[in-house]
């Protein structure tokens, strides 16, 4: 069973990582993660200008693999396989749009996420990936 698992860090994504481990023996097949660590677009217009394409791709991928380390590290320990990859855009959108490509069956998201923008933000992205996904999607507190 492919499982999506959506994590920026904070304390709620990984109660999400701690709600999989916990449930790993319940499932009928062997599960595999794809943890997902989304990154918010920070370039626009006149910023492109100072900063360059591999500055970027730098950025993202440093802030994202900071967000996967303690998932990361927690999948390790329980000894579950998992992929890990970074995406940069629409939170909702891109989370949707990986559990279709990796065939997942199902996603696994915490109910908020970071605090500041991020964080407002994944409160109603959870809501917003409930609505888009084509398969269940657990929320949890």
């Amino acid at each position: 069973m492919n499982i999506l698992l959506p994590v920026d860090g904070s304390e709620n994504a990984l109660r999400a990582v701690r709600h999989v481990i916990a449930m790993k023996s319940q499932y009928r097949e062997p599960i595999s993660v794809h943890l997902l660590n989304v990154q918010v677009p920070v370039a626009s217009g006149a910023v492109k200008m100072f900063i360059s394409q591999q500055q970027l791709k730098d950025y993202y991928r440093e802030e994202g693999m900071n967000a996967l380390a303690p998932a990361r590290e927690l999948l390790d320990g329980a000894g579950i396989a998992f992929d890990h990859h970074i995406g940069v855009g629409d939170l909702a959108a891109t989370i949707t749009g990986y559990a279709r490509e990796k065939q997942c069956s199902q996603i696994v998201i915490g109910a908020t996420g970071n605090g500041g923008i991020a964080g407002a933000l994944l409160g109603s992205t959870a809501t917003r990936v409930v609505q888009m996904a084509e398969v269940p999607v657990t929320v949890v507190k």
